[in-house]
This record gives structure tokens, C-alpha cells and sequence, in this order.
């Protein structure tokens, strides 16, 4: 059960607020600025490569990690080279987690490596295994760990994660907010210096300016009925999110709020991008799960009861209205079953800027989510 009543209690949220999450999402604009300066003190910004890498290769443990390719492979456009090294092992745990190279990876490959922990035997000797082969490695991760030192002598290029002292006192969520962007910053300044993608220091200037202004709408001291995080997490209380997303870089930003709903707030939720999700998803709205599934509802017992799981469309683009759209097919589909919808939209702005505004809004709803309801 969800008590609204804390999502207007700034202070109550704050002592729910064990882990940090809502002072992580507060700032990812600062986290962005620091993890630029880092990449830059580390040689990003100096680097002359001689071209571009025919494959870039992302390996990491958990939600940050996939996340990760999944923005860079997008951000790269189509035909993009990045492939994300899924692990194996008995459990997801970073003594047990294994990296392999393909057997075809060589000397014009990037190995990029990142990871919140930084501890894990695996990354150390998928390093080593890369510098063998002649792959250039680069690695984000807290300083002073295993890793640090495995790219130390494998000759590759370390770049400090950008953490906050409170973040060290316990392990951190792989989907909170301070950790995707500290992992991702300094990657994106990488693969644009090799031509793989726009992302200039301008650019992520942009990125840190709009996450401010997002934590500046979003902030737990912002009435719920003004603000579209505390709103959209009162929304989704009771019901099963079913995320549709639609423009390119809408689509990795309602993967990662299903991961951070998963992580954070251990709430199911079901992602499809548009138009295919209108088919994907018609026979889940006119199931058992549909608002209107149930017209005795009204009459249960809400004391005694726990409430029944409905679903509610949370429709993410990543472009204005107008135009070649499917959002109003959407719109009727979802209405026709009595489905209620939520809509979130960036302001206008750089590929970069509206992809940073959907993931900070989505990343506040499920944090506000994870808090209210005790997660």
C-alpha cells in the first residue's frame, strides 16, 4: 500500500530515504559535472584516436550495466558496434560473475568496462584477457579496487567513478539514479572523442543544466499535485505499469524505469515500444488485468482487502506532439478498456537533453514509489 500522505512530508521522506535515493536523483546534474571533470583529469578529452572501433564492447554486472549499452547502443544510431558482454556464473554476486571475449575480438575492438563495485575477479581478468588480445580497454569504477589495478597493468585507460561520501557506507543500488550517470558521463565523452556519437562538453553541460532543472520540479519539497514524479508515482500505487514508449531514445528510458521499478521499488512493470505495442499489449488491457475487468470493485472492502491490480499505460516520447504519431491510437486503445493513461514529455531540446529529462522524471516516479510504499 502506498501512503501519499509521505510523498508531501519532506522530512519523513528524507529519514524513509535509507539508501540515498532521492539525494542521488537531486544530484545527477552535479554527478554529470563531476564526472566530466573526472574524464577529462583521466585523458578523455586529450585522446587522438586514429579511428573508429569496428565493435565496442560493454561489460558489467547488473541494471547500471545494461542500461549503460542499451543508452550508448541507441545514442549510436543504426548499425551502431556497441554489444554488451552479458555474464555468466552460479550467482549475481561479484566473486561469482564471469566475462568472455568473442573469439573474433582483436586489436580494433574497445573494451569498455563499468561497474559500481569495481571488486570483481571477472572484470579484473576479462582485462587481462583484453589486453592479450590486443583490444583497447577502458574502464569507469571507484578508484582504489581490484579493477583499478588490473587496467593499471593492462595498459588501459581508468577513469575514477564520480561518488558521493554518503554512497560509501553501503553497497550501491545498481539502478540508482547518482550511479547511471556516474558510470555514463565519462563513456559518452569517450565515444565521442572516437566519432561513435554527439555528446561534446557543451553538450553534457546541457544534460547537467536539465537534470537540475528536473530535480527543481521533482524535489520532495514540491507539492505532489505540481509535481509530475509524486503524481505519476500516486498514479502507479496500485496498478501495473504497462510502459509504452515512443521516438528512439524513449525507448531505453522506459527499459531503464521498468529495471529501477523492479530494483527500487519491486513493482512489476511491461515495456514495448510503439506502434507494435498497440498489438503487443491489446489483449492484456481487455484481460483480468484491464480497469474495467472487475465492476465489483466499487464495492470492496478496502479496509480488509488488499486492492486489485489493474493496469495503467505510462506513455513515454521523446518528441512534441504532432507529426506522424501513434500516440493517439494509443490514447483510444487504452480508453477503450477503461485503461487509465500517464503521459510524460520532455521540453524541446538536444537528443541528449530530452533523453536526461525522461530518465530523471521516471527515476524520481520510482523513487517516490519505492519510499511511499516502504520498499
Amino acid at each position: 500500500m502506498l501512503d501519499e500522505s509521505l510523498l508531501d512530508a519532506p522530512e519523513a521522506l528524507s529519514e524513509a530515504d535509507r539508501r540515498a535515493l532521492l539525494r542521488g536523483a537531486a544530484e545527477a546534474g552535479a554527478r554529470v559535472r563531476t564526472a566530466t571533470r573526472q574524464a577529462a583529469e583521466a585523458g578523455v578529452t586529450d585522446l587522438k584516436p586514429d579511428g573508429r572501433p569496428r565493435a565496442v564492447l560493454i561489460a558489467g554486472p547488473g541494471a547500471a550495466a545494461i542500461c549503460v549499452a542499451d543508452l550508448l547502443g541507441t545514442l549510436a544510431g543504426p548499425g551502431s558496434p556497441v554489444t554488451r558482454l552479458a555474464p555468466s556464473g552460479v550467482a549475481p554476486a561479484a566473486g561469482a560473475l564471469r566475462w568472455e571475449l568473442p573469439g573474433w575480438a582483436g586489436s580494433v575492438d574497445l573494451l569498455l568496462i563499468t561497474t559500481p563495485d569495481g571488486t570483481e575477479p571477472g572484470l579484473s581478468l576479462l582485462a587481462e584477457q583484453a589486453y592479450r588480445r590486443g583490444c583497447t580497454v577502458v574502464a569507469v569504477a571507484p578508484p582504489r579496487t581490484p579493477l583499478a589495478e588490473a587496467l593499471d597493468g593492462a595498459h588501459g585507460l581508468f577513469v575514477p567513478m564520480a561518488t558521493a561520501p554518503y554512497e560509501q557506507d553501503e553497497p550501491l543500488a545498481a539502478s540508482a539514479p547518482g550511479v547511471l550517470w556516474a558510470l555514463l558521463t565519462p563513456l559518452l565523452a569517450l565515444l565521442d572523442r572516437v566519432g561513435l556519437l554527439t555528446a561534446p562538453p557543451d553538450a553534457l553541460d546541457k544534460v547537467a543544466d536539465r537534470l537540475d532543472h528536473v530535480a527543481e520540479r521533482c524535489g520532495p519539497a514540491i507539492a505532489t499535485y505540481s509535481n509530475p514524479a509524486k503524481t505519476l508515482a500516486a498514479e502507479l500505487a496500485d496498478a501495473l505499469p504497462v510502459i509504452w514508449t515512443e521516438g528512439t531514445s524513449a525507448g531505453p528510458a522506459g527499459r531503464r524505469f521498468a529495471a529501477a521499478l523492479a530494483e527500487l521499488a519491486g513493482r512489476p512493470a511491461l515495456v514495448a515500444e510503439l506502434p507494435e505495442a498497440l498489438a503487443t499489449h491489446s489483449a492484456l488491457l481487455a484481460g483480468p488485468l484491464a480497469a474495467s475487468a472487475d465492476p465489483d470493485d466499487f464495492f470492496r472492502d478496502r479496509v480488509e482487502e488488499a486492492p486489485a491490480l489493474h493496469a495503467r499505460v505510462v506513455l513515454l516520447r521523446d518528441r512534441p506532439s504532432g507529426g506522424l504519431s501513434a500516440a493517439p491510437a494509443a490514447r483510444d486503445l487504452a480508453l477503450s478498456h477503461d485503461t487509465p493513461i500517464s503521459e510524460l514529455e520532455p521540453e524541446a531540446g538536444g537528443e541528449l537533453e530530452t533523453l536526461a529529462e525522461l530518465i530523471a522524471m521516471t527515476d524520481f516516479a520510482a523513487v517516490y514509489l519505492a519510499l511511499a510504499s516502504g520498499a
